[in-house]
């Protein structure tokens, strides 16, 4: 390890457009994804969750589309993946709030399907799976572009006529809590088209009110990226798609025992099931546990509702980072 001399290389792209039902969130994703493929001469791919709303801009645009059927992380992360694969170097992902769609109603399924009715571990459960959703995203070897839909509240204000009138406007997006510190650029579009960049580590349109951001916007994006110096060693797809699912990279890692045998599927995951109880189980140095008993019981119904099998394996691993990290939270709380 050593410290050098900080350097700004070539960039990829990583901005989130979020906006209310209406407010151009497809539109504006593909004219910034055009600007930047023009520069670079290369197609675009389009991941759409919106029921085909990308191919209705088909006449005006030219993308290569994955229509998402089942619209859950896996296919997501599967369909990112094979963008990264066949080598396209613009991804627009048309939304991203489906994805937590699913993992909300599944939190809703694990926590009502629970007696203590506690989704503090619901969430333990289905976290790893949003965690591979944006390892996915940030690993993909390109310019990505998403889209978010955004709460929806109307308000009665003045229009420009003088008269009053209703008006739709878009809070936080459909998406996970602090999702916003996962992006570079994150730009929130009303219904007039009008986008305020909210977030910018370019430094060059923080705050700035960009009306109908379109190609020139991709253009200008694109060469602040570029301007850096190349990268020394390239990543390749396969390391990026890897990377994309830690759980199960690190479970396939299986050391014989001492005879040289392998441990049996049972074995591991009785090993896995012993940390998750020496966690839970942890007190403070005053003998004061550090979860509820209520806690402990939901940790053991998911252990119990988790079927033995490599997938099951990945689940009760998963279950044990989230409750590792969670451990180490209140053990720092206490100690402050």
């Amino acid at each position: 390890m050593a410290f050098i001399k900080a350097e700004r290389t070539n960039l990829f792209l990583r901005c989130a457009l979020f906006g209310p039902s209406g407010s151009g969130k497809t539109m504006t994703a593909l004219r910034i994804a055009k600007g930047i493929a023009g520069k670079m001469k290369v197609p675009v791919a389009v991941i759409d969750s919106e029921s085909r709303s990308a191919s209705k801009y088909a006449d005006r645009f030219t993308f290569d589309v994955d229509n998402l059927e089942k619209k859950t992380v896996d296919h997501y992360i599967a369909s990112i993946n094979d963008a990264a694969k066949k080598g396209y170097k613009v991804l627009v992902i048309d939304s991203l709030s489906h994805a937590w769609r699913e993992l909300t109603e599944e939190v809703d399924r694990i926590t009502q399907a629970s007696v203590s009715k506690n989704n503090v571990l619901s969430w333990g459960k289905v976290n790893p799976k949003q965690k591979r959703f944006i390892d996915a995203i940030l690993n993909f070897p390109g310019h990505i572009i998403v889209t978010m839909r955004s709460k929806t509240e109307w308000v009665m204000n003045q229009n420009k006529d003088g008269k009053i009138a209703p008006e739709k406007l878009g809070l936080a997006p459909e998406q996970g809590k602090n999702i916003e510190y996962e992006f570079d650029l994150l730009i929130e579009i009303n219904q007039a088209h009008h986008a305020t960049v909210t977030k910018d580590r370019t430094g060059k349109f923080q705050d700035e009110t960009i009306e109908k951001p379109d190609e020139a916007f991709g253009v200008a994006l694109y060469e602040w990226l570029a301007n850096g110096k190349a990268e020394t060693s390239v990543q390749n797809s396969e390391k990026t798609i890897s990377k994309s699912q830690p759980a199960q990279a690190k479970l396939k890692i299986v050391k014989p025992d001492s005879s040289g045998n392998k441990p049996t599927l049972k074995e591991r995951g009785d090993g896995v099931i012993k940390e998750i109880g020496t966690i839970i189980t942890a007190n403070d140095k005053n003998g004061t546990p550090h979860f509820t008993e209520e806690e402990k019981e939901g940790a053991r119904q998911i252990i119990a509702s988790t079927k033995l099998s490599d997938k099951g394996l990945i689940e009760l691993n998963d279950l044990k980072v989230f409750l590792s990290d969670e451990l180490s939270k209140r053990e720092s709380k206490k100690a402050a």
